[in-house]
């Protein structure tokens, strides 16, 4: 006859108390591997996806007025990069300003780094969220008035995905030989 619910919860309550306060950050690391490296939840896509296929030619493509692949690329590693160094270091050096000043790209060798770069870094950060506790995702990030470590983590999900959708049309957009404005 099995045990009774009570037992086997107490149990876990008391020998596992770690584990369940890492389900939260195992969670959002989830999120930041589906939107860089794996996922298809969301935007049925990812950056890996979007980003491994592609030459220098169509990284630096242009549409228009709109960004390059190639600039979504370094705005979103610089962001991802310098949160990395941040939380290594214990000083935000990164600034909006200075986030779409890419260097400039010559050859496909300096692209796929790029996108290594990023996809690497990626991985670093999911690596650093999952081993966050609820009490560090809940406390500020550098300093109060930038919020608190949870809110950071979300922003970069959710100004990933942003453009990503951006990386995404764009490709569309180069592979049909729209050129635009």
């Amino acid at each position: 006859m099995p045990k009774p619910m009570t037992v086997i919860r107490h149990s876990f309550e008391h020998s596992s108390f770690y584990f369940i306060s890492m389900i939260k950050s195992a969670a959002i690391a989830r999120r930041l591997r589906e939107v860089f490296l794996d996922g298809r939840w969301v935007a049925n896509t990812n950056y890996r996806e979007q980003l491994e296929d592609l030459d220098l030619h169509k990284a630096t493509g242009k549409i228009g007025d709109l960004n390059t692949i190639a600039l979504l690329t370094y705005h979103i590693n610089y962001y991802v990069e310098g949160l990395l160094k941040a939380y290594n270091t214990g000083i935000l050096e990164i600034r909006d300003r200075f986030s779409f000043d890419m260097p400039g790209l010559n050859t496909d060798i300096e692209w796929k780094a790029m996108v290594k770069n990023l996809l690497e870094n990626a991985e670093e950060f999911a690596a650093f969220v999952e081993k966050m506790d609820d009490a560090e995702l809940d406390r500020p990030f550098i300093e109060e008035k930038y919020g608190t470590n949870l809110r950071n983590i979300e922003a970069v999900i959710e100004h990933s995905y942003y453009h990503l959708g951006q990386i995404s049309l764009v490709k569309k957009f180069l592979n049909q030989g729209i050129q635009g404005k």
